[in-house]
């Protein structure tokens, strides 16, 4: 083992430019102004009788000078950062490692400097701490002092960089269209309040409390961005209760779209990005928490300003760029993130009660719809059909002339149409919440009330026919591909999944099949039966108008589809799902086209297997996402009946809606959760209410 040396000279001066990183934050003991017992040293902490004034003092050679215990009369007087010092050193902190000619000092602050001898080049040096720790240490650390402008310039980048991080989490919105640079040009209250706690605790303490501070704000980013996604693609911000479980429908998502190796690569750098982001948070904060006690009056003095300018700018309603520079971003934020949870846990209590309620719960079955009796009723919705694909002007021409000629081909073949507008109950995504609103009569906006709803006994629409007796009830689902327990609620005896039509095609992205397959099925395995004594009452759910709009099948002959694999090409030829996804003007485009398809598909349906009691019920579900409609969309979706028998349609006159497929812009709007009510009413259903 390597002789420990010590010098009974003092160190001398540097320049604490000129020192490492680490060093370069505590003072020289040389550089002290001696001062008389009990008269303040130059950094203004008290020197105590019998505490050496004259910084060239050194122990001698051969006795090592040993610690003492808290309140030990021969304990020397320390400042603010020799305690730190010590404090490290209890915890093994190791000295400054040594390199080819160099001197190891013990400690960043002592008035003991330790040398070693000299060591070669790569070998370790035990090096003899004041406090009797022995800390083995290896060469490569030593860079720092072999190149303190390297070491000067990796100290300001990450003293930078801490500072960005950390004012920048402070000064986030939660909202994607805020995201400029002027909302980064304003004074956190949150950093002086912080500042000041810091100021005020020991060391151990302080460097807890800020690491604690560095990952809370790590996870309010990791939520404001959450809530950025979910407005842009839900047009709603991210529920700290009830959303975690559509983190598992991102990744289903993302696997159906994209395949499963995507989906996993991005589930694992999503898990690691998040770590890291708290991780570093964390880091930056400690950093920072460092720095402000390396001068604690200033550091002090500082923040008392950064205090006044911040409640003066408050007070006098100060702005840059139209935003108050007194921010208090985080606040506001954790007070909305307490409100929502809050809100979340009263409404599941209050809407169980809502759901127990039922204008048609008594309604004995014969006095349900009576006046559809005899009908072949169909209940579709068209995913993601919104208002915006009718009127934005970018995908609007395309979709007018669709239902144009649509309307123009059912009038051709006998039928007629009335269509309106339903505001939906979600947006840009979460299907099933437009499916159970309209089914179930109640406003499902959430999936605490999904699930609610799902449990309940309410009844669903789709169910009043199974009730009756005088239907058989059937799903055509092909965007189900495992277990699907909301077939009770919906009252279907029969279900059709993805795997249960006999599809041996590609899949189109998202969509497990094209819809004019899946409608071609709904006629083989159900519609077209003549076994059947009974008429039939389907819900169907269409897929192929689902994000990422790409590929998107093509329509082929009705007696070309066989098992599906005619789509082969089609699908080989379409646009790339992820090529798509990220450009928007391609995903208004494919967007739109994706609509004409699925109209098509089920216009051409209704014209080829349709009869004079078919009745064509179909709606979309939710308007597209908002890079797709925009910021400001509405959350409307055309809603249209189309049957032969002018009775049918007669019975809806009152509602004034518009004749066609494509509802005028002024046609009467109605939340989404009235259809049910009002459909029942105007086929003859006689309310019986049920109380909860």
């Amino acid at each position: 083992m390597p002789v420990t040396t010590r010098s009974s000279q003092p160190p001398t001066p540097q320049d604490p430019e000129t020192l490492p990183a680490e060093t370069a934050s505590a003072e020289i003991p040389s550089e002290r102004t001696p001062a008389a017992p009990g008269e303040p040293d130059a950094v203004g902490n008290p020197t105590e009788v019998g505490e050496s004034a004259d910084p060239t003092e050194a122990p001698e050679p051969d006795k090592p000078t040993e610690s003492t215990e808290p309140g030990d009369p021969a304990e020397p007087a320390e400042d603010a950062e020799d305690r730190e010092a010590a404090e490290d050193r209890e915890v093994g902190k190791p000295a400054e490692l040594v390199g080819p000619g160099k001197r190891t000092e013990a400690t960043e602050d002592t008035e003991n400097t330790e040398n070693t001898e000299d060591t070669e080049a790569g070998e370790y040096a035990e090096v003899v701490e004041p406090r009797g720790i022995r800390a083995r240490v290896s060469y490569w650390r030593g860079w720092r002092g072999r190149h303190p402008r390297a070491a000067r310039v990796v100290w300001w980048a990450a003293t930078v960089a801490s500072l960005l991080l950390v004012f920048g989490a402070l000064s986030m919105p939660n909202r994607l269209f805020a995201l400029h640079l002027s909302r980064f040009v304003r004074l956190p209250g949150e950093a002086i309040i912080g500042a000041a706690a810091l100021l005020a605790l020991p060391r151990r303490p302080r460097v807890a409390l800020a690491a604690l501070a560095g990952a809370a704000l790590g996870a309010l980013t990791i939520l404001n961005v959450l809530d950025m996604q979910f407005v842009e693609y839900l047009g709603r911000p991210f529920d700290l209760v009830l959303d975690w479980i559509l983190l598992d429908d991102a990744q289903s998502y993302v696997a159906d779209s994209m395949g499963g190796t995507v989906a996993l690569a991005a589930t694992i750098g999503l898990i690691i990005l998040v770590v890291l982001i708290m991780a570093v948070m964390a880091l930056a904060t400690v950093r920072l928490s460092g720095l402000l006690v390396r001068d604690t009056r200033r550091a002090t003095r500082g923040t008392l300003i950064a205090g006044t300018v911040w409640i003066t700018c408050s007070v006098l309603g100060v702005q840059f760029a139209g935003l108050p520079v007194a921010s208090d971003q985080v606040v506001n934020s954790l007070t909305s993130e307490a409100r929502r949870v809050r809100a979340t846990l009263q409404d599941e209590a209050t809407f169980g009660k809502v759901a127990r309620s039922d204008t048609f719960g008594a309604t004995p079955a014969a006095q349900l719809v009576p006046d559809l009796r005899g009908k072949d009723v169909i209940f579709a919705f068209i995913e993601s059909y919104g208002r915006s694909a009718v009127e934005d002007p970018g995908m609007a021409p395309g979709v007018d002339e669709t239902l144009s000629t649509s309307t123009a081909a059912l009038t051709k073949a006998g039928f007629s149409a009335k269509s309106g507008w339903l505001t939906s109950a979600t947006y840009g995504g979460s299907s099933w919440l437009g499916h159970s609103t309209t089914l179930s009569g109640l406003w499902v906006d959430t999936q605490q009330r999904y699930r609610t709803v799902m449990a309940s006994d309410h009844l669903s629409l789709t169910k009043v026919f199974q009730k009756t007796g005088a239907w058989d009830t059937v799903g055509i689902m092909p965007g189900v591909q495992k277990g699907w327990p909301e077939q009770k609620f919906y009252g279907l005896d029969k279900v059709y999944n993805a795997f249960q039509m006999g599809y041996q095609g590609p899949k189109f992205s998202w969509s497990t099949m094209p819809d004019q397959y899946a409608l071609e099925a709904f006629q083989r395995l159900e519609h077209g039966r003549t076994d059947r004594d009974k008429p039939l009452m389907s819900e169907i759910i269409l897929t192929s108008s689902h994000q990422p709009w790409a590929p998107i099948p093509k329509m082929v002959g009705w007696d070309e589809l066989g098992d599906g694999s005619v789509f082969e090409d089609i699908q080989a030829d379409g646009e790339k799902a992820s090529d798509v996804i990220a450009d928007s003007d391609k995903s208004k485009k494919e967007y739109g086209r994706s609509i004409q398809y699925s109209v098509t598909a089920l216009t051409q349906w209704l014209e080829r297997y349709g009869t004079d009691d078919t009745v064509l019920v179909f709606l979309g579900d939710h308007q597209p996402i908002s890079r797709v409609s925009g910021n400001n969309a509405s959350r409307d979706v055309p809603v249209s009946i189309v049957a032969k028998d002018p009775k049918v349609l007669d019975k809806i006159a009152a509602w004034n809606w518009t004749d066609g497929l494509k509802p005028a812009h002024d046609a009467p709007v109605w939340k989404m959760s009235s259809f049910r009510d009002r459909f029942l009413k105007a086929y003859g259903s006689t309310p019986h209410p049920t109380t909860g």
